[in-house]
Formats: C-alpha cells, structure tokens, sequence
C-alpha cells in the first residue's frame, strides 16, 4: 500500500493512505511528497496531537485525519462524523471536553446504527453502551488497565475506538472482526469473550495475578443484566469480596429483564440526589473518612467494626436502588445508580473510582437503554437523504426463509396441545424468536431461565420428578456449562428430561465461541442417554413425537440454526423406533452413513457421483446411541468402503461406528472406513 504526503503552506501536515478517502470520498489524491493546495477545507474545531508514527519532518504536531477505507459503496459517505475522524485509539479521548466526548458518542451511535443497519447485524445492546464505552476510555488507559466485557454485541463501540473502525464492515465475516473480543486480535482485548458471566471471574485473576507481581494497572470489567442470571457471576464477586483486590465491576443495566412484571415495575430513580449522593460515594474524600473510620472502630474493637460496617451498609442501602445491599453482602463497595448516557456524571464517578487507593473491590452501577439514540440517528440519515439500503432488526425487508426452529416450535405446540403434561424449560443467551408463539400458547408452561444452564437442567429433572414432560431447549455451545448436571442430576438417575440441543454443528458468523461441534460427543458417551438427530425437518417433527414419548430415560435430539431441506411439512410427528436407521438410496461398492442434516450433504453427493457414474448408497443413522447395528452390518457386508458424515468432533457419531465395526470383527474383511466432520 502506497502512502503520500501533502504539506499546507501553514505548515501542517496531513498523512493519506492510498485506497483511502479523507473527509469525503470525492477528494482525489496523487502520489506525490509535495503539493500546492489552493485548497478550502471547512472542518470544525480539530486538536492537535503529536505525530509519532510519521516519518515527515515538522515542527512537532500535525492535524490529524484519519479516514474510511474506500470498500466501493459500503460506507455512508455523506454523513459526516468530524469528531471520530479524529479518533485512532483511545490515546485520542484523553484531552477532549465532556461537549467533545458527547459529539463522538453520538457519531459513533450513527456510524454504528448505519453499519449495522446495512450489515443486518444486532446492535441495540451496543447503542446502550456508547456513552459509557466513551468514558471509560477516557479515564482509563488500555491497554494497560485491563478493560473486560462480558458479551460480544456490547463492545462494537469499543472496537471503533480501538483502531478497528476501517475493518467494521469485516464484523462475523470469514478473516473479518470477531463478533466478540478476541486477544489474537487485538492488544486492547485482554480476555475473550463470548459465553457471558466469565468476566468479574477472570479480572480477579488478572487482579490477583497483578498484586503478586508488585504492578499497579486497574482492572474494569462491565456485566449487563443477562450476565447476573448466571451464578459464576456471583461466586466471582463472593471471591472478589473475599480476597478484597481493587478492581471495578461496571454494572450495565438496560432495564432487560426475562420478567416482563420487573420491566414494568417501578424504574430505578436517577435525579439529583442520587446524583450527588453518587458521586459523594464516589469521591475520594468520602473514601479516605470511610476507611479512616473503618481503623478506628477495629482499634476500638468489641465489635465496634462489625457494628460500624452494618449501620454503614443499611444506611447506603436505604438511598441507593432496591437490591444494592446484595453487592455490600458480597464484599463489593456499591456506587449508583449513575446515569449512562449522561457523559459528564459518568468521567466525574469513573474519575472518582480509578483515583482510590487500592480499597478493594468496587460496583458501579450504569442505568442504560438499549435503543437510545435509535431515532436520532433515523432522523439524521434520513435527512441525509441516505435511508436506502438500511434497516432496523425489527423490519427485515425480506420474508425470512422457514428455519429448523420454527418446524420445531411448531411440532412441540401440536404435542402440547394433545399432552397437557409438557413444558418447556429454555436456558442461554437470548431466547430464538419462534419460541415466543409456545410462550404465547402456554404461558404457564414456558420458563425461561437465562443464562443458568446449571439450574435449567437440575429444574427439569426436578419437573419430571412430579410427574411433568419437560423439553429442556438450551444451545449446543451452552449446554456445555451444565454437563455436570446432565451426568448426575439426570442421566445417572435415569431421569426422562427431553434435551432440544439448538445451533448444533457449525454456525457461521456467530464464531467459534457458539460453534455447537462437541455435543454430539459429551452425550452419546452417557449411559442411559439416547441421542438423535433428524435429517430434515420432516424428521425433527417426528422426533419430537418421539421424544415426548419416551418416558423412562433421558433423550437429547439436535437440530441446526439455519434453514430447512425446503419440505415445508406440517402436522402431527409420527414416533421413530429407537435406535432404527434407514437406507435411502441402494447402490453398490460406496456407503455414505449420514447423521443429522449431514444426510444432505451425503444426498448432494450421491447427485454428483451418479453423473459420473458412480453408484453410491446412502444412509440416514438417525440414532448415535443405540447405534443401529443391523444396517452398518448390512453397509459393511455389501460395501467395499463405508464413510460416515456428520457435524461434529472427533469422538462422535464416526468414532461409534468405528468402534462397533472394530469390536464386530468387520474390519478383518473388506470393508475400509472414512470418517467426514
């Protein structure tokens, strides 16, 4: 990549890349180290920042701009963002005003409701965190203080502040951004993150690991609401509270709740008492009295301290918000509630907080709303005249194409109705939108737990226990967290919990960290659990009848999160036999063994091989566990090769199969085996 330099007569220098627009995409650049501008540029107010990485000599400062990369039409060239035009890295924010910082808040809101709009990405828990993102790198100085986020969708503001802005457009893609923070990636990502409630846990370590090693970096992580579902949340703030170590745990509250009663009820109050109450808690005046205090009554002692610590508590927990007691009970030092879109009470507490001493642990509490700015910035692009092209997640302009959970919701509505024992019990990071119509069918029936796989599991085998149906539905990825659970809370005791394992197998731009490869593994080595798998949608329907009709021993069935075979059946499922394959196609010399959606695959295979005149036969398993050891006999005896397909790991379906033709003595013949993950 070329570079140029263009010198104004007053002496300030303005760096360009080749491939690069500057202030607006019509402005054209030539490879040259000198040109004569009779050049008008109107621009607002810019600050002047040293120029470390240039090679031109000049008098110590230069204007900086830093601009979009020129990707054809994807960028919305017309609405200009001045104020994070500016803005390369957080080194940026240190020596803007609260007014300055407020502009880029709201250019930033703009770029990302553009971008994501375009990109038909979800982006309204990232909307909610602008301000605060904003601050807190304006106080802090990452890399070095360590920032941490629980979840992906609230860190995209952060990956624009953190030199990642050219390459947004990237986000989810193939060699493109992860859609969470990522440590290959970036020096300003100093944990990953992807499965939420992970966070608090891993800053105390960093915490920890800090103290010992005699440094002085601060430690912030933030957590939103979905994350206090989950109880690894608070064993970390129990051990944090425990070990006392000075860190910041940033509460992001976006009033989302899995109760709607709760999101209508009564909104924690910010007004100016709380305000100054805050930042009072927050000063380090009020800090210093405190623990001043805190030595005198331990000098004093017989009980003194004890006494002292409780009317302290009490007395904050009667100004502060309805449950803060909960964070003093385990060790952290409440401050809140504070206004998070509020970019001047945000530095004045943040400020506050990271000029303590090492006092132990601290929780701010952020009241935010997910969608703030949303109508702002429709207005500005409209007015822009650029509103072609964009869309909100809510207004889709295009009809989406039927996928596995809607056949799935579907066929577990029509069992439902015809068996009044069955409930469904739904566990992970966001609920999938089909699941809303059970919801809205059997109110009483439908319990969403959040992100609290543990308890969703040892809930179910607790339903079955008395005597009801439950389908437990938790994502592949999550159901990892409560392994445990499934070994002794169901499968040793032979519990029927009916396990919907969702976004099973590979899952595109969701990344790695959702990537559901290993389930296939961790179930079908269980001894009382059978495992299945449909092929298409006709066959999940079907599976889900069968399903709610095995009542003496756990089942799990997987299904993908993308779009159906195109049968478009509906009605009633028909229960399968356990552990009962089926041959497809007949042919000769090759066998192709799918499991799950992979049987499509095989199918595709078969179309392709039979051009060449190829006969190939090919096999649905259905069943990982029992295997169907009848039909691979049959495979093996009229086949000189057998390959097995599927979706998963090493350990799977494949390695089963493997196995039972090892142990059956038919690999002394002349079958040979492939396995396709």
């Amino acid at each position: 990549m070329g570079t140029a330099c263009a010198q104004y007569p007053f002496e300030v220098t303005a760096g360009f890349q080749e491939k690069c627009r500057a202030l607006h995409p019509k402005t054209k650049l030539t490879k040259l180290s000198r040109c004569n501008f009779p050049l008008r540029v109107e621009c607002s107010r810019q600050r002047l920042y040293p120029w470390s990485s240039s090679t031109t000599s000049s008098r110590g400062y230069v204007g900086q701009i830093c601009s979009l990369p020129d990707f054809g039409d994807f960028f919305w060239d017309r609405i200009p963002t001045p104020m994070l035009d500016m803005v390369e890295n957080p080194i940026h924010l240190k020596n803007l005003t609260p007014k300055e910082l407020k502009q880029l808040a709201d250019e930033i809101r703009l770029e990302l409701f553009c971008m994501m709009s375009k990109l038909q990405k979800p982006f309204k828990a990232s909307l909610a965190v602008v301000e605060l993102t904003v601050a807190i790198h304006h106080i802090f100085h990452a890399p070095m203080d360590k920032i941490l986020w629980d979840v992906g969708e609230v860190t995209y503001a952060h990956k624009i502040l953190t030199g990642r802005r050219a390459l947004m457009h990237t986000l989810r893609e193939k060699e493109g951004l992860s859609g969470f923070t990522s440590r290959s990636e970036s020096e300003y990502d100093p944990f990953g993150s992807g499965h939420g409630c992970s966070s608090i846990s891993a800053g105390l370590g960093m915490a920890v690991a800090r103290d010992l090693k005699g440094k002085r970096e601060r430690i912030v992580t933030v957590i939103g609401n979905g994350s206090t579902m989950a109880g690894q949340v608070y064993e970390a703030m129990g051990n944090a509270g425990y070990l006392d170590s000075n860190m910041v745990v940033i509460l992001n509250d976006s009033r989302h709740s899995l109760h709607p009663k709760l999101e209508d009820g009564q909104i924690t109050p910010i007004n100016a008492l709380s305000s100054t109450l805050t930042k009072l808690q927050s000063s380090k005046s009020f800090r210093k009295f405190r623990e001043a205090a805190k030595g005198v009554t331990k000098r004093i002692g017989k009980g003194m301290h004890e006494l002292a610590a409780k009317v302290d508590e009490y007395a904050r927990g009667m100004v502060g918000p309805l449950g803060s007691t909960l964070f003093e009970e385990l060790g952290l030092y409440y401050i809140g509630p504070v206004d998070g879109h509020n970019i001047e009470e945000l530095i004045s507490v943040l400020q506050g907080v990271a000029s303590l001493d090492p006092t132990g642990p601290v929780l701010v509490h952020v009241i935010t709303k997910e969608y703030q700015g949303v109508e702002a910035s429709q207005k500005r692009v409209i007015s822009n005249g650029h509103l072609e092209g964009f869309y909100t997640s809510e207004l889709s302009p295009n009809p989406l194409p039927r996928m596995y959970s809607d056949c799935f919701v579907e066929a577990l509505v029509n069992e439902a109705e015809k068996d009044k024992d069955i409930v469904v019990v739904h566990a992970g990071m966001g609920m999938e939108p089909p699941l809303q119509l059970f919801q809205e069918k059997f109110p009483d029936k439908f319990f969403d737990v959040g992100m609290a796989e543990q308890h969703a599991v040892t809930f179910s085998a607790g339903l079955s226990c008395g005597g009801l149906k439950p389908f437990c539905i938790i994502p592949s990825t999550f159901l990892q967290r409560a392994y445990d659970q499934v070994v002794h809370d169901v499968d040793r005791q032979r519990i029927p919990v009916r396990f919907a394992i969702t976004s099973a197998g590979l899952v595109g731009s969701d990344g790695p960290t959702r990537c559901g490869a290993f389930d296939i593994t961790f179930m079908s080595c269980l001894p009382n659990m059978i495992v299945m798998a449909p092929s298409d949608e006709d066959e999940l329907i079907d599976m889900v009848a069968t399903a709610a009709h095995v009542d003496d021993r756990p089942i799990c069935f997987r299904y993908p999160r993308g779009a159906t075979a195109g049968m478009n059946s509906v009605g009633n499922g028909i229960p399968i036999e356990i552990g009962k394959g089926r041959v497809l196609i007949e042919g000769k010399d090759v066998a192709l063994l799918g499991y799950g959606v992979m049987v499509q695959n095989c199918l595709k295979a078969w179309s392709l091989l039979s051009k060449l005149g190829i006969r190939v036969t090919v096999a649905d398993a259905r069943f990982c566990k029992p295997l169907d050891i009848q039909l691979v006999r049959e495979l093996c005896e009229n086949h000189s090769y057998l390959i097995t397909v599927e979706e998963g790991s090493v350990g799977g379906f494949g390695s089963h199969v493997a196995q039972f033709i090892a142990l059956d003595g038919k690999l002394d013949g002349r079958i040979k085996g492939g396995f396709c993950f």
